[in-house]
């Protein structure tokens, strides 16, 4: 565990996990409601096993300091209760520090869980110096649909989620054609870790697959670029091309 400095001068800690050799970038994890719990600290480990400085800020210090809670009812009210009391801009501000704290291993992306992965949508619209991000279970995320996202963004969702229903998704993807969301069969919230009971093997290591090969992409590849009516892509080749006409770019096809 270190320390970090928010630009309001609130301290708060994180859990940092160094590659074995040197860094192809970073990666910054979100925390989901139950804190920086083992789970998100193995997470972290798993990333940096990949090559990654992985860092896990404690967004909940501000309020709690320390909080890992348990995967059940009583955790998550608990953990939803702080989360209401950090509210976005703290938030913001914690991960923007977090951000700034390893931009020197790279290019930096963003992954968060659930609570995490709605914070992770949003900061790629509100800090400074991320390549892209990944959201996983985003329940809030859905309805944050009118801006054009400024960097690469990566979504995953469960088709099963009763939180969020997969008509509110396909109607997300409708209108964000910029953000490439993926669903999964038979998958709900919290898919993904293998602690909690909606815990799916097949759809958490598709997932996985996805999510690296997104931060490969846009932290070890080149700069994306803006497409002037959709949003934040990596640029497919090196060589020139034609220059197309404006209504030409239609963007990628719906996932």
């Amino acid at each position: 565990m270190i320390e970090l400095t928010a630009s309001d001068g609130a301290s708060f800690s994180a859990y940092r996990a160094e590659p074995a050799d040197a860094p192809k970038g970073a990666v910054v994890v979100l925390q989901d409601v139950f804190g920086v719990t083992p789970e998100i600290c193995k997470v972290a480990d798993a990333f940096a096993a990949q090559g990654y400085v992985a860092i896990a800020p404690s967004l909940f210090d501000r309020v709690k300091p320390g909080v890992s809670l348990g995967h059940d009812d009583g955790g998550k009210a608990e953990g939803a209760a702080i989360s209401a009391q950090i509210g976005n801009e703290q938030a913001i501000s914690d991960i923007q520090a977090t951000v700034d704290a390893v931009k020197d291993a790279g290019k930096v992306a963003v992954v968060g869980y659930c609570w995490g992965g709605d914070l992770a949508y949003t900061a790629a619209n509100r800090v400074n110096g991320i390549a892209c991000v990944i959201g996983y279970d985003g329940s809030k995320t859905v309805a944050d649909y009118r801006e054009k996202r400024k960097v690469p963004t990566l979504l995953h969702f469960g088709e099963c989620d009763p939180e969020l229903p997969l008509e509110t998704i396909t109607q997300f993807r409708a209108w964000r054609p910029d953000v490439s969301a993926f669903t999964y069969p038979e998958a709900a919230q919290g898919f993904g870790c293998n602690e909690r009971g909606n815990y799916r093997e097949d759809a958490a290591a598709k997932a996985l697959e996805r999510t690296l090969f997104w931060i490969s992409q846009y932290v070890e590849g080149q700069q994306p670029i803006l497409l002037k009516n959709a949003g934040a892509y990596a640029q497919a080749k090196t060589e020139k091309k034609k220059k197309k006409k404006a209504d030409d770019d239609l963007g990628p096809p719906m996932d």
